[in-house]
């Protein structure tokens, strides 16, 4: 079966929540199958998500991802089993995370054994949703003598998890139900699904019953070197601006000096120099920027890949409204 196209709403501020709920509804009218929504340091992922529910009819909808940091494991349970009630059984919950950058200098709290406190979160998450009394005693978590006040949903919805590095990719197999990819090359992407696989054969499960997203930066403009300018833009903000992970995956997929010229020319100021980094080579493997057709093409090779289930389109941090609606539009699923 070819590729779900899927729809990542914007990470940058949003004039209005408005605005933003209008894009996924736009986006079940162009026949995207899903509208995810990450949580960074703007709009909450619950309240907009909640809102795009009532205001659709049969786009699914996910979170891709929450922290695992700033809610407790028990209350993203809660979470979850009231977004799939109030979407009609559209969610995928998309879990993990994130960076010390945005848990320690936005939540306030220690940046302490990820991988763990993932795999917790998610054992805790199906717990909750079963309705049963949850009785969990674990490294981190340990909770007794509480059950959802309400019967759990007929139908829980699927936990995927977020991750870049090895050890959170096989974690994303194991104990999820996806994964989310991002700033991966066609190549990168299938070295990574290698230990996805590992992951879900240590669970015994099927890679059949698994599910991989992989979320790529889009800008489809008549303006083809804007569209590119936009890109470029966001990979250098992300590798320079946002910690050690996304140096460190760009790095791991044959970039190393790239990387470290990025993170290098962003921490002394010189954001230009960080951007201009950024070759034709490095953009076209990693994004899809410039033409429509071009655009569309370089979706279609990422889809491609063995093993991706959904190729979700995202757009530049810096891209205004009319450039996010002219890319939508575009790279829409094909009819």
């Amino acid at each position: 079966m070819p590729a779900d196209r899927d729809l990542y709403l914007p990470v940058a501020a949003q004039s209005s929540l408005d605005s933003l709920c209008e894009l996924g509804v736009r986006a079940e009218d162009l026949g995207y199958d899903r509208v995810w929504l990450p949580e960074t340091w703007g709009r909450d992922a619950v309240t907009v998500l909640s809102t795009l529910a009532e205001r659709t009819d049969s786009v699914g909808i996910g979170t891709s991802v929450l922290n695992v940091y700033s809610r407790s494991p028990a209350l993203l349970g809660q979470t979850a089993a009231t977004l799939q009630e109030a979407s009609g059984g559209r969610l995928r919950l998309g879990v993990g995370p994130s960076g010390p950058i945005l848990v320690e200098g936005w939540h306030g709290t220690e940046y302490e054994r990820p991988l763990r406190r993932t795999r917790e979160t998610i054992e805790i998450i199906r717990a909750v949703l079963t309705g049963e009394t949850v009785e969990y005693d674990g490294d981190i978590f340990q909770l007794a003598g509480f059950r959802l006040r309400h019967d759990p949903p007929e139908t829980p919805p699927p936990i995927d998890a977020g991750g870049m590095g090895p050890k959170s990719v096989e974690l994303a197999g194991r104990f999820g139900d996806g994964w989310h990819a991002l700033l991966c090359t066609p190549d990168g992407l299938r070295e990574r699904l290698e230990h996805f696989r590992r992951g879900v054969e240590l669970a015994g499960d099927s890679p059949a019953d698994c599910r991989v997203t992989v979320s790529i930066p889009c800008c489809a403009l008549a303006d083809a070197e804007r569209a590119r300018e936009l890109v470029r833009d966001h990979i250098a903000f992300y590798v320079g601006a946002m910690g050690t992970f996304y140096r460190e995956t760009l790095a791991s997929q044959g970039y190393e000096e790239t990387a470290a010229t990025i993170a290098q020319r962003w921490a002394n100021g010189d954001r230009e120099g960080a951007i201009d980094a950024i070759d034709a080579d490095l953009l076209s493997e990693m994004a899809a920027a410039g033409t429509p057709e071009t655009c569309r093409d370089r979706l279609d090779q990422f889809a491609a890949v063995d093993g991706v289930d959904a190729v979700s389109v995202s757009f530049p941090r810096s891209a205004n409204h009319s450039e996010i609606i002219e890319t939508a539009r575009a790279l829409r699923p094909r009819a």
